[in-house]
């Protein structure tokens, strides 16, 4: 899949990702002002502030709204730096384009609305100006390609995508789960779409954000958009996941950026072992799940219910300890059983209900 797409024509300096940066919340002009001129003097070339900030429950700072508007046209005037900032509706993008801001970004909680993302794009036909689009709160990557080709479809050519992570009930290490995989394969399917990594939002926490955007540029991503607070402590929203210009500066000083073309022929072997691996893999796949169809013929026979709850509880634990004996994650291998799983009972409800 392609979109209509132009380069994004952001600033970055020799050839290294862009980077946008800036405080959670524009709460303050001294505050706004204050971190904009520290970031300037570290070399970033774009400045992003929320101007408007609903959070997940009511009674928070919410945003100053169109008040915080010329804080960020002074911001441009006496830096130079673009200027960015999140929109959730038309009144929004007609604000943020009347004040000049220069680069527009659509939130995960738009994104997964296909309504709200359709009134975006009408209120962005015939506009020129960059859009990048977060992945939607949820895993769901049909969602945010969606929500991508609703943008491009109003004629927005300079479009690419951020990916925040994905929310999740178990909450463990990250704010939100970086699920890799996703902002891959949505590369693979639209490879002309550039995406940044939000290594604030994916952490919530300041010490996950430089392994975190180190790990963006080990998977190839064109750019970053930092939290950077002038008093990260002192924040009026999302205090703990901002960082200082000064900390910023060090953590992109110290990025490893490695060439995404160089001679692969060392891996040739490598790889050929693992596609020979792989295939058989598939064999095994194939011979456990036609066990499966015979274990549905049975179950039909005898009236038994498909789900045999302790049966699989059994297997997620003993499959878990198993792949921790061999280096691997009890998480890969709880998500890798949890799919033959389901496959397994997709086949044996089609055979129960012949």
């Amino acid at each position: 899949m392609e979109l209509d797409l132009l380069p994004l024509g952001l600033p970055s300096d020799n050839e290294r990702p862009f980077v946008i940066a800036g405080p959670c919340s524009a709460e303050t002009e001294e505050q706004v002002m204050t971190t904009a001129r520290q970031l300037a003097d570290k070399g970033c070339h774009m400045f992003r502030a929320g101007i408007w900030k609903p959070r997940t429950k009511p009674g928070g700072f919410e945003g100053n709204g169109e008040k915080a508007l010329p804080w960020m046209q002074q911001v441009k005037k006496e830096t130079g730096m673009l200027t960015a900032t999140e929109v959730a509706t038309p009144e929004h993008v007609e604000l943020a384009l009347k004040y000049g801001v220069d680069i527009l970004w659509v939130g995960a909680r738009t994104t997964a609305n296909p309504f709200a993302m359709q009134a975006l794009a009408d209120s962005l036909r015939g506009i020129d100006v960059p859009v990048l689009v977060k992945n939607p709160v949820n895993p769901d990557l049909e969602l945010w390609i969606g929500a991508l080709e609703r943008i491009n479809g109003a004629g927005i050519k300079r479009l690419g995508a951020i990916h925040r992570g994905f929310s999740s009930y178990d909450k463990k290490i990250y704010r939100n789960l970086p699920m890799w995989q996703i902002p891959i394969e949505l590369h693979r399917r639209i490879p002309n779409l550039p995406i940044a990594c939000d290594p604030s939002h994916i952490g919530g926490r300041r010490d996950l954000i430089a392994p975190l955007c180190q790990q963006a540029m080990d998977m190839g991503m064109d750019g970053l958009i930092v939290e950077s607070h002038c008093n990260p402590e002192q924040a009026w929203s999302d205090a703990s996941q901002q960082v200082t210009p000064d900390v910023l500066d060090y953590i992109l000083s110290i990025l490893n950026i490695r060439e995404e073309v160089q001679s692969t022929e060392p891996l040739a072997a490598l790889r050929k072992q693992i596609d020979e691996i792989d295939n058989e893999l598939i064999d095994i796949l194939g011979k456990r799940m036609r066990i499966c169809r015979e274990i549905g013929q049975y179950k039909k026979e005898h009236g038994l219910t498909v789900v045999q709850t302790s049966r699989y509880s059994e297997i997620l634990d003993k499959r878990g300890a198993q792949g921790q004996l061999l280096g691997i994650s009890a998480d890969c291998v709880k998500q890798i059983f949890e799919s033959i799983h389901e496959e397994s009972v997709n086949q044996q409800i089609e055979i129960i209900n012949k």
